[in-house]
């Protein structure tokens, strides 16, 4: 990985590959979203508000997978020093934010009409709002960092990712150790218990997300890295 701690070779890279993830993740996200509309049928209980998965389920994969990214970057960072996982973790943090507060909003409409209620405090939702107030705090952290003139995020910032990593199993488990209003698993490894027939737009959707994400995360790292450089120049002409 230190092959690539070079932030011009890292550059190199990502400049095309930020393009090649970008549009087929559209296009995935575009062909799975209009046939999860147009053309899988109605579910038998839920009617058309079953749709909302197509865009709740991603949603609250990527605010998930986005920690994960997080502690990720803050073990290389804390153990190998690697030069660009702070960066890394600024980076994930806003999008991380975002997709945890579209999962929050789309599981409460989706709940509105399903369970008759817009919010309950069980433990599912619970901890799904923890998470996303994990991610301000990591971004209230993060940037207090940068203003101290760090670039990326301090130590401490790193191990607040790293902790908040303690809710993950948390919020996957939390349908199966407490009573929830919230389904059990619907995708398991042993299977899935949502119809092929609404089930397979889905792909379409988590993929096509999952590429817009990681395209998202190499923009902002291109930004940050733009933004250090930018600042160590002012730095350099204000000690001349």
């Amino acid at each position: 990985m230190h092959r690539f701690a070079n932030p011009a070779r890292f550059l190199k890279i990502v400049r095309p590959l930020t393009a090649w993830l970008f549009w087929p993740g559209l296009i995935l996200l575009l062909v799975g979203a209009g046939c999860g509309l147009f053309v899988t049928p109605a579910d038998y209980l839920q009617g058309d508000t079953v749709r909302i998965l197509y865009i709740h389920v991603p949603a609250a994969w990527l605010g998930m997978g986005g920690w994960t990214g997080i502690a990720v970057a803050a073990l290389m960072q804390l153990v190998w020093r690697h030069p660009l996982a702070a960066v890394a973790g600024r980076a994930i943090a806003m999008p991380g934010a975002f997709f945890t507060a579209v999962c929050l909003v789309t599981g409460s409409i989706w709940g509105r009409p399903t369970w008759g209620t817009w919010w309950e405090w069980d433990g599912r939702m619970t901890s799904m709002l923890v998470l996303f107030f994990l991610y301000l705090g990591y971004i209230a952290l993060a940037n207090a960092s940068a203003r101290q003139g760090n670039g990326g995020v301090s130590p401490v910032t790193a191990i607040f990712g790293l902790v908040g990593a303690i809710n993950l199993p948390i919020i996957n488990r939390s349908v199966v150790w407490w009573n929830s209003l919230h389904q059990g698993p619907s995708i398991t490894l042993r299977g899935s218990s949502i119809d092929n027939a609404l089930l397979w737009p889905l792909g379409f959707t988590l993929i096509g997300f999952t590429l817009l994400f990681a395209a998202i995360v190499l923009m902002r790292m291109r930004a940050i890295l733009a933004q250090n450089k930018i600042e160590a120049r002012m730095q350099r002409l204000a000690r001349g």
